[in-house]
């Protein structure tokens, strides 16, 4: 259920006045991806996707870049940090192959390339497991880093699903990460909540925004908040729109990522964020609201509101 936009407006100003100060990320460019060649990337770099708040799309964010990214040709691991629960196995239709995990490599008691699973298309995409039957105190901060050091050393892309909250999980996702994309909905409590992450990740991390599950006929009808005034309060670079629709939910329940349904714009969104990171200039595109079909043929009769 979406909140009381209307209701809680009062307190965006607020939130916004407390950032006023604060300048957005600076992004250092990055190389042209090519279509016919392996992009030229640094090597090594670690992602993590992060919130604050559950439930805002952090899982089937990490899934769908990391698959973007193996397409284009990069070397990809995505890492379930969500030590006690355990989601980005199943997005990726990989909980079958499942039988070491995370916390196993940590303590010693299998090797990473045991822990690893690749995935069943992409072979240059491998996923390192979280823990399900462990608490997130049990994963020491200085071990989370020097495994996430290791990862960086064999792959292009680490990216590092994030648990909720700010908690020890949240230190351990962070760790090792050089870079943050930090997803949100238009929320006002999503929002603060993502407000609250930015203050909590290091200086030196490079943060970029995610706003997902945008609805465009909400945002017209002013029930939605736009991505302006998301922007407006985060003030982040601003690397992707990511549309809201039913193909997502078809996508996790396959086990698939949604950027492989054809026609999809959830994954359309996703392949372009992926473009982004790796350094393309290409524009955000503005949702339009497509209407009902009911709507769309009243149009074409000349029926309805000018």
């Amino acid at each position: 259920m979406m909140p009381d936009v209307e209701n809680e407006r009062l307190q965006i100003p607020q939130i916004a006045a407390e950032r006023a100060d604060a300048a957005p990320a600076s992004v250092p460019d990055a190389p042209a991806l090519e279509a016919t060649t392996k992009p030229d990337v640094k090597r090594g770099r670690s992602i993590v996707v992060t919130s604050g708040k559950g439930g805002v799309g952090k899982t089937t964010t990490t899934a769908n870049l990391g698959t973007a990214l193996a397409d284009a040709g990069c070397s990809v691991v995505v890492v379930d940090a969500d030590v006690g629960l355990r989601n980005l196995d199943v997005v990726l239709g990989l909980e079958n192959r499942v039988s070491k995990h995370l916390l196993d490599v940590i303590e010693g008691k299998c090797t990473l390339d045991e822990a690893l699973v690749r995935d069943r298309i992409r072979r240059n995409l491998q996923l390192l497991p979280a823990a399900q039957n462990r608490e997130k105190d049990d994963v020491p901060e200085d071990k989370m880093a020097e495994l996430m050091g290791q990862l960086r050393e064999r792959f292009d892309f680490v990216l590092i699903d994030c648990p909720a909250g700010i908690e020890q999980g949240f230190r351990n996702a962070v760790i090792g990460a050089n870079e943050a994309v930090v997803v949100t909905t238009p929320e006002v409590s999503a929002v603060r909540d993502a407000d609250r992450i930015v203050g909590l990740l290091p200086q030196e991390i490079v943060i970029k925004l995610v706003v997902n599950r945008v609805r465009p006929a909400m945002v017209r009808k002013g029930t939605m908040m736009s991505v302006a005034d998301v922007n407006a309060i985060l003030r982040l670079d601003l690397i992707g729109v990511v549309p809201d629709e039913r193909e997502i939910i078809i996508a996790t329940n396959r086990g698939t990522p949604v950027i492989d349904i054809e026609g999809s714009e959830t994954g359309a969104a996703f392949r372009r964020i992926a473009r982004r990171l790796l350094g393309e200039e290409i524009p955000i595109p503005a949702f339009e609201d497509k209407g009902s079909f009911f709507t769309r043929f009243m149009t074409t009769l000349g029926v309805g509101r000018s």
